[in-house]
């Protein structure tokens, strides 16, 4: 009975990693053929398709089954997978070199604001070409393209603020029917030239790189197309595991795949004029409006796993102490793993509407997408060697083997795209940049108010002997919980309660958190506690990159003797701090002055650290940097 629900479990993780690690790669097909053969560069000969539907087939190989499939998903991080959790491995196969420390974190970083720029071409490009289909039933159907598009996003990020519980059952069963008609629609065609299945020979790539060498690196800026979505794969590992990514690739996603490619080329050696839109051509005339509708749903879902993923990225990114606190809202009671961030889902929105609008159809999204995943895919080659090194350590020579051969791969995609940078590869770009700058000034500016406080902070432990001296406070019963975040040092918000309200309470928390690089610690490994004497304790709380921030559980985990939480006697003490950006400080003054913006707009802390409203206590003070 067991290794029968152990099998039932199996399968439905895998019917899910379909639907969603998987949404995005399994729409590239809409748009990567086209755009590779609409481009100019090469010519309309049956040598140049099977040639570049041999690229097409070794990209995927290499890439995804080869590098994400074989190798990057070894590299978990306690089960969580993606950019951050690589970039916490590899920071802490480093810790012992300050400086490779510092270049890794400021290149894994670059690399999280990369995933933002990728996740405004990704869904963009994705639903408008679906519906672009619409032009293939009906020509005059053009103007309706742009709004219709804009219109089906507004909805999907208006579904946001509902969760995916209710919705996300589908997308496994969406998705798969999805890629059965991917196979379907290729096999269709295969059965009329056969011999199309001999483009999965490497000769054929061979031959048309040898004899066409500077229009095959061309192209590889539109060959690139068909590995859109790689990363998921390494991204969700921590919510379906290895195994079912793994069998979900080699036994759906790939094959069908694959015989969509062989589909789409069998078509063109038949009708050389189908280049417009070979995938939508393939259809049955019948078929076609129901194929856009189910192309639009692949695409939503698609888009739906990316702009999950931006939220996730984002708290992570936030724990670690690279952005500003933010509203998160859960939209889930039985999966902490499902939030909804306001302001993030709608600033995605924004930038995905703006590219429909500035680029007005997929081959012109197509020239701006590429630069930013393929330096992605080289960023996280690049960590999983230091991983491997280091962490695992491995042998030197090992490792250049195991990751050399990706590097030079991602090296010349990425050369490829960079061709595409002023038609459009600076969109993406500009976007990770300006989200990059934003974490390197919200860090620094952080760091300079850590600095600023310890300069000017009284050791805790004599102050409170202090106060026991000459005439000793009166105490008020009841619990203080004041949040701080330097270890030993008085809280301001102690001070101010001090000045104003001339009492201390019987039970005094000075609680301090601690985000570290890994995705979770447990509950038993939550609260650290010293003991500092007159009802006074130390706590130092720490939270994995993963773990919800939640103060009022993690005390109540704590073991202080003779003490326990008592919401109705509990009072949190916090200390709201205004910056004022001044001339003369270690950052220039429009950093400062855009640090004080973030600082201002951060949302409340006792929200971000489920804080009861009716018992919170804010304190306000300036503070220069």
């Amino acid at each position: 009975m067991q290794h029968t629900s152990s099998r039932s479990s199996l399968a439905a993780l895998t019917l899910g990693a379909i639907g969603v690690v998987y949404g995005d790669i399994g729409t590239s097909v809409l748009y990567a053929v086209k755009e590779v053969f609409r481009s100019g560069h090469v010519a309309y000969t049956p040598a140049n398709v099977y040639g570049v539907l041999s690229l097409l087939f070794w990209t995927l190989t290499v890439i995804v089954s080869l590098k994400y499939v074989v190798l990057v998903l070894r590299a978990d991080n306690r089960g969580e997978g993606g950019l951050v959790a690589m970039l916490a491995l590899a920071s802490e196969a480093v810790q012992d070199k300050p400086r490779l420390h510092a270049v890794l974190m400021a290149v894994g970083l670059f690399g999280a604001s990369l995933f933002y720029g990728d996740g405004v071409i990704t869904p963009a490009i994705s639903v408008l070409s679906a519906v672009e289909g619409l032009e293939v039933v009906a020509p005059g159907l053009h103007p309706v393209v742009i709004p219709l598009t804009l219109a089906v996003l507004l909805v999907l990020f208006t579904l946001q603020k509902r969760g995916t519980a209710s919705i996300g059952r589908w997308f496994g069963p969406i998705t798969l029917l999805w890629f059965g008609v991917l196979a379907a629609l290729g096999l269709g065609q295969i059965v009329h030239h056969p011999e199309i299945l001999s483009a999965l020979w490497p000769t054929h790539a061979l031959q048309f790189v040898r004899a066409q060498p500077g229009t095959a690196f061309i192209l590889l800026g539109a060959v690139v197309l068909c590995v859109t979505g790689a990363e998921a794969l390494y991204a969700d590992l921590g919510h379906f595991g290895k195994k079912p990514i793994r069998l979900a690739w080699f036994s759906v996603v790939m094959p069908a795949l694959t015989l969509n490619y062989l589909g789409q080329g069998a078509l063109l050696l038949d009708q050389p004029e189908a280049v417009r839109n070979p995938f939508f051509l393939m259809a049955p005339s019948w078929a076609t409006l129901p194929l856009v509708v189910l192309a639009t749903l692949a695409t939503v879902i698609a888009s739906q796993a990316l702009i999950s993923g931006a939220f996730s990225i984002t708290k992570q990114v936030m724990q670690l102490g690279y952005l500003p606190r933010m509203t998160v809202l859960h939209t889930s009671t039985k999966d902490t793993g499902q939030i909804y961030m306001p302001f993030v889902n709608w600033s995605l929105f924004i930038a995905i509407a703006m590219a429909v609008i500035m680029f007005r159809s997929s081959d012109n999204l197509a020239a701006a997408y590429g630069l930013a995943v393929t330096l992605d895919m080289l960023i996280t080659t690049t960590l999983t060697f230091f991983v491997i090194r280091y962490l695992w350590r491995y042998p030197l020579w090992l490792c250049v083997a195991a990751t050399s051969c990706f590097f030079v791969v991602d090296v010349l995609f990425f050369a490829s795209n960079a061709l595409k940078l002023a038609a459009g590869g600076w969109f993406p770009l500009l976007i990770a940049g300006c989200v990059f700058l934003l974490m390197r000034t919200w860090r620094l500016g952080r760091t300079l108010l850590s600095e600023q406080h310890r300069a000017e902070a009284v050791d805790l432990g004599s102050f409170l002997e202090s106060l026991q001296q000459g005439n000793p406070l009166q105490r008020v019963d009841g619990t203080a919980v004041f949040i701080t975040s330097e270890e030993g040092l008085v809280p301001p918000a102690l001070l101010h309660n001090l000045k104003h309200n001339k009492v201390l309470h019987t039970q005094n928390l000075f609680v301090v958190l601690r985000h570290h690089e890994v995705p979770w610690i447990g509950l038993e490994q939550r609260a650290q506690v010293q003991a500092l004497g007159a009802g006074c304790w130390q706590v130092v709380l720490h939270f994995g990159f993963k773990n919800d921030p939640n103060v009022p559980e993690a005390l109540r985990s704590a073991e202080l003797p003779g003490w326990k939480l008592d919401p109705m006697r509990t009072s949190y003490f916090l200390s709201r701090e205004v910056v004022v950006p001044r001339m003369g400080g270690r950052m220039a003054l429009w950093r400062e002055k855009l640090f004080a913006q973030m600082h201002a707009g951060a949302s409340g802390v006792a929200g971000f650290f489920h804080l009861p409203a009716n018992a919170v206590v804010e304190l306000g003070t300036k503070v220069h940097i």
